[in-house]
Formats: structure tokens, C-alpha cells, sequence
């Protein structure tokens, strides 16, 4: 994207994502009162006030100050971004109540243009959840659905895998930096998807893990996904969270029954219960998909 050529909305965007101190509903709340008065010359000051900014002023303070737009600029060629703005912003996350100001990635963005199936699910997935995601995964690939995920340990990566093994398209979202590979065990996979598919995440290189981006990756996966599947997912599994936003969304929530021993799908149980669609068959979930 050339920089030169983005709006000073989505210059002070940028600086926002940049900015400490303020998270992305602050963030929001000072775009939405620049559009409502047309202008984006504010003081500090006036955009503690605007958003709300009570524990941290003194961090966004500095931080604001500190942010030269030269250094901002040069960041940013060294990385690949489309703003809340940009015509190739996926549509699917526009109606979120607080969507992504900037989604930087790395491979093919066009894959968002095609109809998506999210998969989650336990970390420390059994050969049983990784089977079932390899053979449900084929099955969508076989029917043009782009797979995405979350690059973590278990039903994740075995999700990303049988997409790429079935000659398909996945997509991985991420709750770091696109310079850091999380877990480490997904480095070849990573690398790969980077390069042959597509990463996507909000935030900027040099961003680290941190629990609190999981959360917010989730409602990425939720939000561009006509339908998420959940296997093995326990009572406070993070999986959990990703179809509850994906319930308030109105997406489809998919969950797969497993045993009911060891509590590894309680979370997908307590789901079904909940009024999730309990599947153990590909047509479970074709039928309630537009067909393409």
C-alpha cells in the first residue's frame, strides 16, 4: 500500500494501532468523533477526554509524543497492511462493533473474497479431534470453503494442514506480530502459509503474545467465517469464546460430539445444549451453508 496516498483518518488510525495506553475501543471512540467533525487536528488532551482514557493518560501521553511520523512511515514498508478503509478490507469484519482498524498480513489476500469455515478446538487435541478436523476439512476444501484458524497447537494446526494437504486455501490469524512465530512448533507452517496462503493479524511487527490478544484474534476468526466448528473444546476452553462471538455475529456454530469421561468436550457438549448444531457428518454442516 503507499503510504503518501492514505487519508489522514487513516493516518491517525495508524498512529492509534501504534499508541500505547489505549485499547481498541478508545481507539473507536476518537476516529468515529473525527468523522463526526470532520477533522482530525486534535490535541492530546482532547483525545484523553474523548476516549475515556483514565489509568494510562500518562502512558498515552508519552507515548503519543514519542510516535514521529517518519518512524511511523518506515515501519511501515516494512510490512504488507490494509486499513478500516482500504478497498480490499474484508467486508465481513466491518459490522463487529469494534473491527480492526488495520490488518497487517502476509500471502494472498484474495483469499478473503472466497466463503470461509472456521475450525477450533483444544490445543491438546487427541488423534480423535485431529481426525475429525482432517476429515472435515477435506470435505469443505472439496467444496470451495477457505479454512481459517488460529495457528495454535492442536485442532488448529491439524486444520491449516489438511486444508493445504486437500489442495485448498486456509487462512491463520494470529494475536502477535507477523515477525513472531507463536507456538514455536508452528514454525514450518507458519512460513509456509506466509508464504503460499494467508496470515493475518491486527497487529504490528514487534508486537508480542499476550493473553489478552487471544480474545481479540477470536473474534477475527468468528467474524470472517460463515461458520465455525468446534471440536474438543473443555468448559473454559478460549474455543468457547470464539463461538460465543460468533453466535453474537449470527454465524453458524458447529459442535462434535466426543467422549464424555475425561471433560476433553464438555465445552462442545454444553454448546449443543446451548443450541449449537451437534455434527458428526460433513453434510451436518453443508446443509446449513450457501453451496458453491
Amino acid at each position: 500500500m503507499d503510504i503518501e496516498k492514505l487519508s489522514d483518518i487513516e493516518h491517525l488510525m495508524i498512529k492509534l494501532v501504534y499508541c500505547k495506553g489505549i485499547g481498541i475501543v478508545g481507539r473507536w471512540k476518537i476516529i468515529k468523533f473525527c468523522q463526526q467533525v470532520e477533522t482530525t487536528a486534535l490535541k492530546v488532551e482532547e483525545m484523553i477526554k474523548i476516549a475515556n482514557i483514565y489509568q494510562y493518560q500518562g502512558v498515552f501521553r508519552k507515548s503519543w509524543s514519542l510516535l514521529d511520523n517518519e518512524k511511523l512511515k518506515e515501519e511501515l514498508r516494512k510490512q504488507k497492511f490494509v486499513t478500516f478503509y482500504s478497498p480490499n478490507y474484508p467486508q465481513a469484519l466491518k459490522p463487529l462493533p469494534y473491527p480492526p482498524m488495520l490488518l497487517f498480513y502476509e500471502g494472498n489476500l484474495e483469499l478473503l473474497e472466497m466463503p470461509a469455515v472456521s475450525f477450533v478446538g483444544a490445543r491438546q487435541a487427541t488423534n480423535y479431534g485431529k481426525k475429525v478436523a482432517w476429515s472435515f476439512v477435506s470435505e469443505l476444501v472439496n467444496h470451495q470453503y477457505t479454512i481459517i484458524s488460529g495457528l495454535a497447537k492442536g485442532v488448529d494446526c491439524a486444520s491449516h494442514a489438511a486444508a493445504i494437504s486437500a489442495q485448498g486455501n486456509t487462512i491463520g490469524i494470529i494475536g502477535c506480530g507477523l515477525d513472531t512465530c507463536y507456538p514455536k512448533e508452528a514454525k514450518d507452517l507458519f512460513g509456509k502459509m506466509k508464504k503460499e496462503q494467508l496470515v493475518l493479524s491486527e497487529y504490528p511487527q514487534k508486537t508480542p503474545v499476550r493473553r489478552d490478544h487471544f480474545p481479540m484474534r477470536n473474534r477475527i476468526i468468528a467474524g470472517l467465517s460463515q461458520g465455525t466448528v468446534v471440536i474438543e473444546a473443555k468448559e473454559k476452553s478460549g474455543s468457547l469464546i470464539t463461538a460465543q462471538q460468533a453466535l453474537e455475529f449470527g454465524k453458524e456454530v458447529f459442535a462434535v460430539p466426543g467422549e464424555i469421561l475425561r471433560g476433553q468436550s464438555n465445552g462442545c457438549h454444553r454448546l449443543i445444549q446451548d443450541g449449537a448444531k451437534c455434527v458428526y457428518r460433513i453434510e451436518d454442516i453443508l446443509e446449513e451453508l450457501p453451496s458453491f
